[in-house]
């Protein structure tokens, strides 16, 4: 009992009174309320963070948006002419510089002329005998034709003299071809660019023996590079964006070309060949697509990045790529509902387009997407919307 006393002494040591249990629940409770009221008082009715999260919103609407396909092609003349000889000989000279650009007919090499040279001649002495003989055979026809006439001589003398002449008809004929051959042959001694393009590197050496119709004739190549030729391909997964899930000979199909220093080609080409099916190796679509190239700008060989535009495609929304989320199993965005509460959305994308993704579907017009603060916003979150131009124009204010 003398322990249950010891402690009201102690406090009345020190001049403390012991409240009760109910009088100390009340001052607790009493304190919490006056607590809330500075609180309550402190903070404006009109603060931000009570409306929601401040985000800027897009309503989206359905667009028509181009159909834009990109591929690595290569460069090539749209004629690729192997020069040769067309004549046999001794390959005397080369007149042109490799590599530069070679108009049509212009000369590219010199064979021996001299044993064509020769060839000609004799042609020539062959014609003027044959000519000769066949004026000789119609004089003898014509004076055998009087005596046949006057029964002087036999039918069978008149008839030989006729068939003398047109023998010799046909042999100055055959003579007369022989000699065009002899002109002919001693052209080709003479190997002109058969078009305009770049000539390549020789592949016989001055000095060499080149034998016509065979592999020696082989002198050089040329390709033609206006036009050019661009060859590509398409995979599958590229043509499964298109409705036909190919691509035919189209060709108001414009193509546009990307060159290795990234600027873009000025001029447009146009396809002018599509495979009519797909290479089971490689499962793509074999193209091409002839562009202008006047100042040369495009070599046989280099490789382009190649952008055709296949068509359009509708009912497309197109969402900047900021407001894109993507996880490890779809892509998402956050919309709006009526109560201004965010709500996260799966969707299906496309390519980007510019800045912005094609959305292709998970999305209905009028839908309102959540642009930025997305760290902060989560499923059911308020959400104070802002135009755009809105955010921006308060964006300096809030510095």
């Amino acid at each position: 009992m003398a322990s249950a006393y010891a402690r009201p002494d102690f406090r009345g040591r020190y001049g403390l009174l012991s409240p009760s249990l109910p009088a100390l629940a009340g001052l607790l409770a009493a304190a919490l309320l006056a607590g809330c009221e500075q609180g309550g008082a402190n903070t404006p009715a009109s603060d931000p963070a009570a409306a929601g999260i401040p985000a800027r919103v897009l309503e989206v609407t359905p667009q028509r948006v181009p159909i834009v396909l990109e591929a690595v092609g290569q460069v090539q003349g749209s004629k690729e002419v192997e020069v040769r000889a067309r004549v046999s000989g001794i390959l005397l000279k080369r007149l042109y510089n490799e590599g530069d650009f070679v108009r049509e007919g212009s000369p590219l090499f010199q064979i021996d002329p001299v044993p064509y040279q020769i060839a000609l001649a004799q042609a020539n002495a062959q014609m003027a005998q044959e000519r000769a003989r066949q004026e000789q055979t119609r004089r003898e026809a014509a004076r055998l034709k009087t005596l046949a006439d006057e029964k002087a001589i036999s039918q069978k003398e008149f008839d030989d003299a006729i068939s003398a002449q047109k023998l010799s008809d046909a042999t100055l004929q055959s003579a007369e071809a022989n000699l065009r051959q002899a002109e002919l042959n001693l052209s080709y001694t003479r190997v002109t660019a058969p078009v305009s393009g770049v000539a390549g590197r020789i592949a016989r050496s001055e000095g060499s023996l080149v034998t016509a119709g065979q592999e020696s004739s082989l002198l050089t190549t040329m390709n033609q590079v206006d036009p050019v030729w661009i060859r590509f391909s398409l995979s599958e997964s590229d043509l499964a964006k298109l409705p036909d899930r190919r691509l035919d000979r189209i060709k108001s199909a414009e193509v546009r070309l990307a060159l290795p220093d990234r600027s873009r080609y000025p001029l447009k080409g146009r396809l002018n060949f599509a495979a009519t099916q797909i290479d089971p190796r490689l499962a793509t679509q074999e193209l091409r697509a002839a562009f202008p190239n006047p100042r040369v700008q495009l070599l046989p060989g280099q490789f382009v990045r190649v952008q055709v535009a296949a068509g359009e495609r509708d009912n497309v929304f197109l969402v900047p790529q900021t407001a894109v989320i993507q996880t490890e199993k779809t892509f998402l965005v956050f919309t709006l509902d009526k109560e201004n509460k965010a709500e996260s959305r799966p969707v299906q994308v496309g390519d980007w387009l510019g800045s912005d993704w094609m959305i292709l579907g998970g999305l209905n017009p009028g839908d309102r997407v959540i642009l930025d603060n997305l760290l902060k916003v989560r499923p059911g979150a308020a959400v104070s919307p802002q135009a755009p131009a809105e955010a921006k124009a308060a964006a300096p204010a809030a510095k």
